[in-house]
């Protein structure tokens, strides 16, 4: 009995000692951290908590001050500042569990949590962020010419033969690679010295498509148009548009601008003034004949039974081909003719323009369509909207005298149709396009400046006959008169 009485009182005492180190220790250490807690790696002992949240902020801003350096190949780089990828503290209150270490639980619990912290520390997660988005952004407006670009092979058509030349490999940045090693080598980093960060990059190896190019062989279409009636300008840029397509290699999937290519349409582009359709009439504009390129392709293109995506009719018809086979083009109205690769082989596209001024488009690809099956196109009018009067245009900025007559245009609504046929015998038909082409009547535009009131009314009331024959007459006679007078001859 009495060693049961003597063993509770060694535990009474003990537990006496215990409360007062407590005690005393709660008093000494109010609202302070206890030795040996960290955030991440920053020692937090004894601090009071806005003491050590302003130790965690200063950390942050630090970090965020630090310059990011990200390299590239062949000495390419770009210094960006760590804020700029959105450095953010996503756990502040992280500090109120630090200040709460060794305080929760009975007696017992508490001074064991503190004895453990004393004698082993304790780390609590330092949560920094960055802004995934920012950090992609970055990457994909400064960093993706930071790799080595890739030197395609080249097909080119030589004294009728093809001649290729081998690519080079490349290394290409890693968009989303890079953006995950700049966010790792950020979050890392103990924000006292630039943080320097490598491109991840893949090699892009364009071997493969040497194999694919050595293969284009087969002529797949081909179309051939005259501009024979043309002057000097115009073929000059029928000439032009055709040497700048020329050599044009699409590897499958992908897409073909007539407009891209031929573009910008300038003097330093090599092209000229040449007439070309403007709201019914024919003017004069830079480039013009252009049409009768993309027409030409257009119809190459057909025949080589390549995908469409875009192709507009002129707003009346033209002479090079029937009605329903032309494509124009225009900057003003942002038409264009544009297909698409659908083989699974690159084709090449050669444009020819020869002496006696015919323009040819051939495609070459791998022929796999059969030998027996055949493709023809035919157009069908639809609709013929013939002129069924004369327009007459007074301009006062020519002189009594001058004429000059524009031909009619007949209108017409049309379709393509494309036949197949194996063996000579059609198999599908399917209608390509429809085609609307404007009627526009013979036109003439009269000059009406004259200082001589009654030649003003006279060529006015020969206007108001909307007879252009008429017209003509009454001009030549008034202008007659005005040589005569300024001659000095008697009227």
């Amino acid at each position: 009995m009495k060693k049961i009485v003597h063993l509770l009182g060694v535990l009474l005492l003990v537990s006496i000692v215990l409360v007062g180190n407590e005690a005393t220790t709660e008093a000494k250490e109010k609202n302070t951290i206890l030795d040996g807690v960290f955030l991440g790696t920053i020692d937090l002992s004894g601090l009071t908590e806005d003491e050590a949240r302003a130790l965690g902020e200063e950390y942050v801003e630090s970090l965020s001050q630090c310059v990011v350096l990200l390299q590239g190949e062949e000495g390419k780089s770009v210094e960006v500042s760590a804020a700029d990828f959105g450095v953010k503290w996503e756990n502040p209150q992280v500090i109120e569990e630090a200040v709460g270490l060794g305080s929760s639980g009975n007696i017992v619990a508490r001074y064991k949590q503190r004895k453990d912290i004393e004698t082993d520390g304790h780390v609590l997660d330092f949560n920094i962020s960055v802004d995934s988005e920012l950090v992609k952004q970055i990457v994909e407006e400064q960093c993706m010419d930071f790799g080595v670009k890739a030197v395609n092979p080249t097909l080119e058509r030589v004294n009728g033969e093809f001649v290729l030349k081998g690519g080079k490999t490349g290394l290409m940045v890693d968009k989303d690679a890079t953006a995950e090693a700049i966010k790792a080598a950020i979050l890392a980093s103990d924000a006292q010295m630039p943080i320097e960060v490598s491109m991840v990059t893949t090699v892009e190896d364009p071997s493969d498509k040497e194999v694919e190019l050595a293969k284009v062989k087969d002529l797949i279409g081909t179309y051939t148009t005259s501009f024979k009636s043309s002057n000097a300008d115009r073929s000059g840029n029928v000439r032009n548009g055709a040497s700048l397509i020329d050599g044009t290699v699409l590897f499958p999937g992908e897409e073909f601008s007539t407009y891209d290519n031929v573009k910008p349409f300038t003097t330093a582009n090599g092209y000229f003034m040449a007439g070309s359709y403007l709201n019914g009439m024919v003017v004069d504009s830079m480039g013009g004949g252009i049409c009768q390129v993309s027409t030409t392709l257009y119809n190459a293109v057909l025949r080589a039974e390549l995908e469409i995506t875009e192709r507009h009719n002129h707003s009346m018809v033209v002479a090079y081909v029937k009605v329903s086979e032309d494509a124009a083009i225009a900057e003003s109205s942002g038409k264009d003719f544009r297909f698409v690769n659908n083989y699974d082989f690159p084709i090449y596209i050669e444009g020819i323009t020869t002496e006696d001024k015919k323009v040819t488009f051939n495609i070459y690809g791998v022929e796999t369509r059969p030998a027996n099956r055949t493709v023809e196109f035919q157009n069908e009018i639809v609709q013929t909207i013939n002129p069924d009067y004369e327009r007459i245009i007074p301009d006062a900025g020519q002189g009594v005298g001058y004429v000059k007559v524009q031909s009619a245009h007949v209108g017409y609504k049309a379709k393509l149709w494309k036949i197949v046929k194996e063996d000579g015998v059609e198999v599908s038909r399917e209608q390509i396009n429809s085609s609307s082409y404007a009627m526009s009547p013979r036109t003439a535009v009269v000059g009406v400046n004259t200082a001589n009131p009654q030649r003003h009314a006279e060529i006015m009331a020969a206007i108001g006959t909307a007879n252009i024959d008429h017209v003509r007459g009454v001009a030549a006679a008034l202008l007659a008169q005005e040589r005569a007078e300024a001659a000095g001859a008697p009227q």
